[in-house]
């Protein structure tokens, strides 16, 4: 891999490259116990009537109750995204991942006129383009305020295996990962 980065960054790009191997992402947890394990006994979930259709149209990217959008990440989110998942950065910090079916090239030219500014490609290969939104602070922070963009088709993968079963699409083209600002910090 060659490396296209300040020595600030190289620290957080290893981070980024670590998150986004992680073999956590690409495993899901099993929904029966294996051979040789005793079976947990799980309470019955509370009866649900069935919900009406939704007269409107609903597209990939409208977020789900609970999940992280634009207004609680404080980060516009490329058009069409999905929410995979988010994890416990430390420091009171977390990161969110959200897969997109668009090109490396049109993710991060979107940031690059949505932030106004150029970020930094850290990696040729695979590429990996980062955007800093906030002043980073190591007494405080674990990771920096940041939009990294990663290339999940390079060297003619198929994309990013997507976590959620029977869901479209069946992979992404790329991921997005956020770590926005703590409350109360600069911007």
């Amino acid at each position: 891999m060659r490396m296209v980065c300040t020595p600030l960054t190289r620290a957080a790009a290893a981070i980024v490259l670590a998150a986004f191997s992680s073999p956590a992402l690409a495993q899901t947890p099993a929904p029966f116990p294996r051979p040789g394990q005793p079976a947990q006994s799980r309470p019955a979930p509370p009866a649900v009537p069935p919900k009406a259709p939704d007269p409107a149209p609903t597209t990939a990217s409208a977020a789900q109750p609970g999940e992280p959008n634009e207004a609680t990440l404080g980060v516009p989110l490329y058009p069409g995204v999905q929410f995979i998942a988010s994890y416990d950065a430390g420091r009171g910090q977390r990161y969110y991942l959200f897969g997109g079916e668009s090109d490396f090239a049109q993710v991060v030219g979107w940031y690059k006129t949505i932030l106004k500014q150029k970020g930094e490609l850290i990696f040729e290969e695979p590429p990996v383009h980062m955007f800093d939104i906030g002043k980073f602070k190591e007494e405080t922070m674990a990771f920096p305020p940041s939009v990294t963009v990663k290339d999940y088709t390079w060297a003619g993968s198929l994309g990013y295996l997507n976590p959620k079963r029977g869901a479209t699409p069946d992979r992404f083209k790329t991921v997005v990962q956020i770590v926005p600002n703590p409350p109360g910090a600069p911007k």
